[in-house]
């Protein structure tokens, strides 16, 4: 898929977009909030857009684009682009491209008293925009924890730190996020009689492992007994492992899992059978000799995490009421500042990069090389499903991106000069620049954090 964030000419409708809201209500500004798979989820700062203002938007700004006024870079400083928009000056953490014309395909509507500009291919056209209510929930809730704490862009958060505050700010989120575990927890105990399943699913680099440790702990609390049941146990071999476009092993798609074994397990033990979970040896690509036995008692729950945990054909025949649906990502909330977000999507790819550059010998490069097979079978096998779940949980924490910051540092210093990857390495350096660095021994053991900087108690 193509990120909103990289491309040149969505950036340039960005920029009109901003423009056109200006010229439209010159007493009020945009707010662009966060993105919602292939768009933008944006509002004015003070105020509600009607559905007839946000057609009159709409309007606008193609109306602006076939105007195609050139766009004019004046200069980059502090990290910015400086750009002349009909004599306009707007700022922006992403580069844009420099005629209105060649702006990605594009429609604005209305949703939650703002607006989605949305960017359409050919192939999407004719079909009808799902509203993401729950994703768009659970980032409100994480704004208002925020707001809360008086915390809106990254710079009240780096005050936090250069105040000497950063334990502080580390303690708040940490038991932010433990409460919400809790709540999960008391939700699916409020469910006992008929949940014997929980489902865990999530983009890469998540926090899913950690999130499923820890809700398995306050499960435990409930005076339940949760069963992890890894879903990496039952890819097929290697040989009858799926291709993807490019002809390499498609280890996002589906059908790497013995899909049939799966469900025959599950069926078996929601009826009170004993099954034998198979074990798989990721050096050889095998399935291994070894089994485990598994049963389930009156107050035992299983807990299946993996990418494809929430798509119905994992378990097509299951009963709704049985599974208890969760889906997890790092929904970053914090902007640069009103106009400039910061992409989940980035994030992520932190988070990554650090993990598979400490742990898993897997050096930068190749953490970006395979990254596009990565989003790519993100938005085939995960997004598409994610409005399914019963609760969203947002992994992120507000600390993180300068808790990263050393660790991504030094991993990007390994890149060569002459790296495909060096552009890569400088948006992202760019971004991290924004964030003031902040030691991270007081993180603690069990935060979804140190499953990325080392140092978990689950691993």
């Amino acid at each position: 898929m193509i990120e909103t964030h990289l491309s040149l000419f969505r950036q340039t409708a960005k920029l009109g977009l901003i423009k056109t809201v200006h010229d439209l209500f010159p007493d009020d500004s945009l707010r662009i909030v966060y993105s919602i798979r292939n768009g933008v989820f944006c509002k004015l700062a003070d105020s509600l857009l009607s559905e007839r203002e946000v057609k009159l938007i709409n309007l606008r700004l193609g109306e602006w684009v076939k105007r195609n006024n050139p766009v004019v870079l004046k200069g980059k400083s502090n990290g910015y682009y400086h750009y002349d928009v009909d004599g306009f000056i707007i700022k922006t953490s992403y580069p844009a491209g420099c005629l209105p014309a060649e702006t990605a395909p594009f429609v604005v509507v209305p949703f939650l008293g703002g607006l989605i500009i949305n960017f359409v291919t050919d192939a999407d056209v004719q079909k009808e925009l799902i509203l993401p209510q729950k994703l768009a929930t659970t980032y409100f809730k994480s704004r208002w924890w925020l707001s809360n704490l008086g915390i809106s862009v990254v710079d009240d958060i780096n005050k936090y730190i250069k105040d000497g505050h950063g334990t502080e700010l580390i303690g708040i989120a940490e038991a932010l996020q433990e409460k919400e575990i809790s709540d999960i927890a008391d939700s699916i105990l409020a469910q006992k009689r008929a949940v014997r399943i929980v489902l865990i699913s999530g983009p890469s680099s998540s926090g899913k492992t950690t999130f499923a440790r820890r809700l398995s702990t306050q499960l435990r609390v409930n005076g339940m007994r949760p069963f992890p049941l890894s879903l990496d146990d039952y890819f097929v071999n290697r040989p009858d492992t799926p291709l993807d476009i490019d002809g390499n092993y498609n280890f996002e798609s589906p059908y790497a899992l013995d899909l049939p074994l799966i469900q025959q397990h599950i069926a078996q033990l929601i009826n009170g059978e004993t099954i034998q979970i198979p074990s798989f040896d990721f050096v050889t690509g095998m399935r291994g000799t070894k089994t485990k036995p598994m049963k389930l008692g009156a107050s035992d729950i299983v807990v299946i995490e993996g990418i494809h945990a929430l798509n119905p054909i994992l378990l097509p025949n299951i009963t709704r009421n049985i599974a208890f649906r969760i889906y997890v990502s790092a929904l970053f909330n914090l902007n640069i500042d009103s106009l400039n977000r910061i992409p989940t999507t980035e994030v992520r790819m932190i988070r990554r990069l650090v993990r598979d550059e400490q742990f898993r010998g897997i050096t930068p490069e190749e953490t970006f090389a395979r990254w596009t097979s990565v989003r790519r079978g993100e938005d085939a096998n995960i997004f598409p499903y994610q409005e399914e779940c019963d609760v969203m949980f947002n992994s992120s924490l507000m600390y993180e991106m300068n808790a990263l910051r050393y660790f991504a540092e030094k991993a990007f210093a390994k890149i060569p000069p002459n790296s495909p990857h060096r552009l890569a390495q400088e948006r992202l350096l760019n971004l991290l620049s924004f964030f003031e660095p902040m030691e991270t021994d007081k993180v603690p053991f069990n935060s979804i954090l140190k499953e990325f900087i080392g140092g978990s108690v689950y691993f």
